[in-house]
């Protein structure tokens, strides 16, 4: 059945002005971004294929423009919709105002919407005062799809230049697996000693994936 076949109370805008945002299907939100089907297909199948097609609603967020139109029925104008609005949807998340950091869960908040939907492993550094208060949040490095690069050096310096007296560090695994490897293990033991040496609080290192996160 075609979305305009539907009765106007079943559609996915309606239904979105009606019940709200909660009460749609991540296919039905896909094809408001899409906007239209194909000949044969309408928006919401052809959104359920998208997902299919990706491996998922995460993976389409994480989709280049190029990735999209490889998808039957996908043109330029429908990928750059998608892509825009996945995109606009991470600076968001990241332009919220500074907060304090009282425990690990505020730590994976802050540093999330600068790593989830990443293809590669990024590492963020969290600068604070000494009461916690965020002073500046930073993207340190960018490695490979299977490794990051976190410079304890760079990372020490990082905080010292913007004035912190604590800082905590997070880094995120593509691949959804959140175990630390032994190189996170070793990396965050340093990272402790040089904190000490240099009169710094360490206060935590966190893998996050898309969904979840842990402390290493």
């Amino acid at each position: 059945m075609r979305v305009k076949d539907l009765a106007e109370h079943d559609r996915p805008r309606e239904r979105l002005l009606t019940t709200g945002r909660e009460a749609l299907a991540d296919r039905e939100l896909l094809a408001l971004l899409i906007g239209s089907g194909v000949p044969g297909t309408d928006a919401i199948a052809l959104a359920a294929k998208v997902i299919e097609a990706c491996g998922g609603i995460s993976r389409v967020a994480r989709a280049e423009p190029h990735e999209l139109l490889a998808i039957p029925g996908i043109g330029p104008a429908k990928a750059a919709r998608v892509t825009a609005a996945f995109q606009l949807a991470r600076r968001a998340a990241s332009s919220e105002p500074p907060r304090r950091i009282r425990g690990s869960a505020d730590l994976a908040d802050i540093a999330g919407p600068l790593l989830r939907g990443q293809r590669n492993e990024r590492v963020v550094v969290v600068a604070c005062d000494a009461a916690g208060n965020v002073i500046r949040t930073v993207r340190l490095t960018e490695g490979a799809s299977d490794r990051s690069l976190m410079p304890v050096r760079d990372v020490l310096r990082t905080v010292l230049s913007a004035g912190g007296a604590a800082f905590g560090v997070a880094h995120n695994h593509p691949s959804g697996n959140t175990e630390p490897s032994q190189a996170d293990r070793q990396v965050t033991r340093k990272l402790k000693e040089a904190a000490d040496a240099v009169g710094l609080r360490f206060l935590d290192h966190l893998i996050l994936s898309d969904a979840e996160w842990r402390r290493v």
